[in-house]
């Protein structure tokens, strides 16, 4: 038997860093949704006893470091599952780049292998499993849009926003998400409106929707990534509605409304890094 699961990326329309909390995490407020670029996970039953990972990107780990694999064995071991799995992910999400492509990959895995190993769990319990992966997995175990709360794993699903084309694009030098938190300065952020940003999607006000755009991460991971802040400027250039760091960064993505205004800044982009894409949000 053959399951395939879509692994949607995700950008961050709002990202806040409150306060660190008593356990070592930060709290955390954003409002995240998914976006038309996804990995393709392909999960097979196997007569041994033991998890298979293949990837058509060579620096992906294929051990016990994979977030799929994580998951895998988070379910076997959780549910005494003694029946072997080949997952094979088919890479298109940029590795280390603030999209969730390694949480959405172990979203997708905990979802194709419930199915698989009729395990019937719903999302709610999947979500809870996938906390103990990554602080992103229960948001992409659900996808969509949400406001998400604590250090990332607390999800309240919300209306769609206002469909547009985004302008992804990454930089070559890529950024830890430890080495942005190790040292956080709490001077240093500049915290966005997210109260702003919920009532725009609720009322489908697009013009808000990119004016209330806001990474309390961007100064820091800027510093370490200067690229960050050159993107952002060619694509207001170009003519960007919006333009914004996602997560802990470094991928930098553009709104526009027009797909000509898309066209120009994709165009634009393309010459400066290799790895640019033009997607559309999610319905």
């Amino acid at each position: 038997m053959e399951i395939i699961e879509k692994a949607p990326a995700k950008i961050n329309l709002c990202l806040d860093v409150l306060h660190k909390r008593d356990d070592g995490y930060h709290e955390m407020q954003m409002v995240m949704t998914s976006v038309d670029l996804a990995d393709r996970i392909v999960l097979k039953t196997i007569e041994e006893d033991q998890i298979v990972i293949h990837s058509t990107n060579g620096f992906l780990p294929l051990d016990q470091r994979n977030h799929a694999y994580k998951a895998a064995k988070l379910l076997k071991d959780t549910y005494q599952i003694e029946k072997g799995v080949d997952i094979s992910i088919e890479k298109n999400i940029p590795i280390a780049a603030g999209l969730a492509g390694g949480s959405s990959d172990a979203a997708a895995t905990l979802r194709g292998l419930n199915r698989l190993w009729h395990l019937n769990l719903s999302n709610d319990e999947l979500a809870l499993l996938g906390e103990k992966i990554g602080s992103d997995v229960p948001y992409c175990v659900y996808g969509g849009t949400a406001y998400a709360t604590g250090r990332g794993e607390k999800i309240q699903q919300i209306e769609t926003p206002p469909q547009c084309w985004v302008v992804l694009v990454k930089p070559k030098k890529g950024i830890s998400t430890w080495t942005v938190f190790e040292n956080l300065s709490f001077d240093q952020l500049v915290h966005p409106e997210t109260d702003k940003m919920l009532t725009a999607i609720q009322e489908k006000d697009y013009v808000q929707m990119a004016g209330s755009t806001g990474n309390a991460l961007e100064t820091i991971s800027a510093i370490k990534q200067p690229d960050i802040n050159h993107i952002k400027k060619k694509m207001l250039q170009f003519g960007a509605d919006a333009a914004l760091m996602s997560g802990s960064g470094p991928t930098v993505y553009a709104l526009c409304k027009k797909y000509s205004k898309a066209q120009r800044v994709y165009n634009g982009l393309k010459g400066f890094c290799n790895e640019v894409y033009l997607v559309r949000t999610l319905k």
